[in-house]
């Protein structure tokens, strides 16, 4: 097993040591991931991603990823759309009220031929609409929000090693704000899982 020796690089402006983010593990295939995975999950560290070049089925089970809110969350705005399309259908169509809207507004009962105030059939495409449009924003910001996304940069995107990522290797990198992070044990723990290699990376990696 080959271990890359981690070095403390210093920055040229200060000389301050480079703040260490993480330390990031090689491995050859998908089947030494996903022992890997279950080992590291086991050991209860909870700041840590696995990175592969293509999806690898049972990872999100190793790693004992739960199931996300975002569902529950995408469900909540679409029923507030579909709220919302009804309750303005119902204010410009049927029913004479006035309400504080920056100005004071007035609702117009449009009352033709014996129209019925509640006309479900005719509100539906409106409803529908806002249904969708409510739900698909809802899901494009919460994804992003729950992921900490715009993210520009990564401290693993400058390491050369990691590049390899995208193409034939198998990463776990495991951050070092986690609460079961020690650099000589949590770097002996991924050694334990059969990594061909343990790298640290820094903040300051270039």
């Amino acid at each position: 097993m080959t271990t890359i020796a981690t070095q403390i690089r210093t920055t040229a402006a200060t000389g301050a040591p480079a703040r260490l983010n993480c330390l990031l593990a090689e491995y050859e295939n998908p089947a030494q991931l996903l022992a890997a995975a279950e080992q590291i999950r086991d050991r209860g560290y909870r700041y840590w991603d696995c990175h592969t070049p293509f999806p690898v089925h049972g990872l999100d089970r190793a790693m004992g990823i739960q199931r996300t809110l975002l569902p529950v969350m995408v469900f909540a705005a679409g029923a507030a759309g579909c709220t919302a399309g009804l309750v303005l259908q119902l204010f410009t169509n049927s029913f004479e009220f006035t309400v504080w809207a920056m100005v004071w507004v007035t609702g117009y009962p449009f009352l033709i031929s014996g129209k019925p105030a509640l006309s479900i059939p005719a509100f539906i495409p409106v409803i529908f609409e806002l249904t969708v449009l409510f739900s698909a924003l809802s899901t494009v910001g919460l994804m992003l929000l729950l992921n900490h996304l715009p993210r520009l940069h990564h401290p693993l995107l400058a390491c050369n090693r990691f590049r390899r990522a995208s193409d034939d290797r198998f990463f776990i990198s495991i951050e070092a704000r986690d609460p079961r992070f020690y650099r000589s044990k949590t770097e002996a723990d991924l050694r334990a899982t059969g990594a061909a290699a343990v790298e640290a990376v820094t903040e300051g990696d270039d």
